[in-house]
């Protein structure tokens, strides 16, 4: 039996539109909802949300079960996290602050078995392998497994050719904060020359032939990323979205007193 095809790694090789959200509540229960609510995809973020590996588990465990695909995105590009998370089910890591081709190289290496890669191969004890019960998932692995690169900073757009000349780099995202604040545009990601140097970079990594992703919670910034090329687009936050929920419901009555 061979590893699970990986739905979402599928729908981007074949030019497909995926819209998702961003999971950072460290909660199964919360993502378990967001996991109903309609998404393509869903981020379980390890760098902002407090999430551990064993938080991330759980959560891989219950997206599993609704049509949302999870995509996992690690504090940082570490060796023995991508292990970690993969061993545990994902078949999508998302990695931040990507800012060379030799980064982007050995984060290949490292979601990759031997002998053409890094990962350990261990999955007779893992969930990835349902327990040793997916008797070729090391050999079939290597093909399903998803990986996602951020460039969001001056040094990453610099050399994104770079990255985009790297095979087993499946898709590039664009990372609209960090880059605002390092352009000199902190929380300010709609200004000109940020939004302009998101069109391109988006425009470059879909003429390279990788998914171009971003996230953007404005409508008119989500239509010109997709007009440029953007193939997983991540629309809102659940955190975002709870707190405006809140806030609005809030105001509505502390205003009637």
């Amino acid at each position: 039996m061979p590893a699970p095809v990986n739905p979402f790694k599928k729908a981007l090789a074949a030019g497909e539109l995926q819209f998702g959200c961003w999971v950072a509540l460290a909660n199964t229960f919360s993502a378990e909802v967001m996991g109903q609510a309609g998404f393509d995809w869903l981020v379980v973020d390890g760098e902002h949300g407090p999430n551990d590996l064993r938080s991330i588990l759980s959560q891989l465990q219950v997206i599993d079960g609704t049509d949302a695909h999870a995509v996992v995105r690690v504090p940082v590009g570490e060796t023995y996290m991508l292990k970690q998370v993969l061993d545990a089910g994902a078949q999508t890591v998302l990695v931040p602050m990507v800012e060379s081709a030799d980064q982007a190289r050995q984060l290949v290496r490292d979601v990759t078995y031997p002998p053409h890669g890094d990962r350990g191969v261990g999955y007779a004890l893992a969930r990835a392998s349902r327990f040793g019960t997916i008797g070729d998932y090391g050999k079939t692995a290597d093909a399903q497994i998803c990986l996602l690169v951020q460039v969001e900073n001056l040094r990453g757009l610099a050399v994104l050719d770079d990255i985009l000349a790297v095979e087993g780099v499946d898709g590039v995202f664009i990372g609209p904060a960090d880059l605002a604040a390092d352009m000199g545009h902190m929380a300010n990601a709609d200004h000109p020359d940020v939004q302009a140097a998101i069109m391109d970079a988006l425009t470059r990594i879909k003429a390279a032939g990788k998914a171009p992703g971003i996230l953007s919670t404005r409508d008119g910034m989500t239509q010109d990323a997709i007009a440029a090329g953007a193939q997983f687009v991540a629309v809102g936050a659940d955190v975002l979205m709870l707190g405006h929920a809140a806030r609005q419901l809030a105001q509505k009555w502390q205003a009637t007193k």
